[in-house]
């Protein structure tokens, strides 16, 4: 393969092995000086196995909220052992049989039976159940196995993408909503991870919320205009474990400021529980069982 040279690959070989940007790599090697890759004959990165090793194990710790300069000096052996820690002890005996199984399909690259037990699945509990039951433990379980190394990104991609089809596939099976609350979905730049915004929507349109989706990574500026324009009554931003806090809290901060008084804004997702104070005008919902709730809960208030 052009792209592999001996064992060595080269820098777009290495995102996609690890999932971490080009200019990731680039930064971190300016400024930690690793990692620290060979050059070919054209002067082009190529980075060793030990390396790529290092890098697919902190990206692992990166998701779980970790920061990169806390463990590039350690050797791959202590951050595996740190990422083991982080996954917590394998549950391959007391592991529910699906989520074995959904493991099982997405490590044999099987994306037709996935797509396949995912309906059945969802058409068997209806969309909320599917989420909140089957969904939730999943993706844990997916999780897991992505911390201890067991999944490659590629794997966890395909996973993603089956989930995310299915929930959009059952989410436009129901009658467009005009009524309220009319509620605004996305994630702030360098929020990546979207998944989260789907699994609230596919719970908020069964009782009737009208949903707009901006998809992820929308600077504050915009979530703003696109508030103003839609007339929304809730603003729902999802953070992954991986988002910095202190970004976040000022993030939400500013927003807060920015949007109408009347406007309700909501954090949800993994970030929100490492939060050691709330944040004024701001609802975290730490656990996805708590949308419902929380919709309520802004109807009896609306009221």
């Amino acid at each position: 393969m052009a792209e592999i040279s001996g064992l060595a690959l080269n820098i777009g070989a290495v995102e996609r092995e690890t999932g971490l940007s080009k200019d990731v790599l680039r930064m971190w090697e300016r400024r930690y000086g690793f990692p620290d890759p060979q050059r070919d004959d054209n002067a082009e990165r190529l980075y060793p196995p030990d390396q790529v090793a290092k890098l697919r194990t902190i990206k692992r710790l990166m998701d779980t909220g970790m920061r990169p300069g806390k463990l590039m000096r350690q050797t791959l052996g202590e951050l595996n052992t740190l990422a083991d820690a982080r996954a917590g002890p394998r549950r391959e005996g007391a592991a529910p049989a699906l989520e074995r199984d959904i493991v099982a399909l997405v490590k044999g690259h099987n994306a037709p039976a996935l797509q396949h037990a995912l309906a059945n699945l969802l058409m068997r509990l209806g969309l909320q159940r599917f989420v909140l039951d089957t969904l939730v433990p999943l993706n844990r379980a997916i999780g897991e196995a992505w911390m201890r190394g067991e999944l490659q990104v590629f794997e966890e991609h395909l996973y993603t993408e089956q989930i995310q089809v299915t929930l959009h596939a059952a989410i436009n099976a129901f009658p467009r909503q005009t009524g309220a609350p009319r509620v605004l979905l996305t994630t702030f730049p360098g929020e990546q991870h979207g998944l989260g915004l789907l699994m609230v929507e596919a719970l908020l349109v069964p009782e009737g919320a009208q949903c707009i989706s901006l998809g992820t990574q929308t600077p504050i500026e915009d979530i703003r205009s696109a508030a103003l324009a839609h007339k929304v009554h809730i603003v729902a931003l999802s953070f992954s474990a991986a988002f910095p806090l202190r970004q976040a809290g000022e993030g939400l901060a500013t927003l807060r400021r920015q949007l109408a008084a009347p406007t309700a804004l909501w954090a949800g997702g993994e970030m929100t529980r490492r939060l050691r104070k709330s944040l004024p005008g701001v609802r975290l919902i730490g656990d996805i069982a708590e949308v419902g709730p929380a919709l309520k809960a802004w109807r009896t208030d609306s009221a």
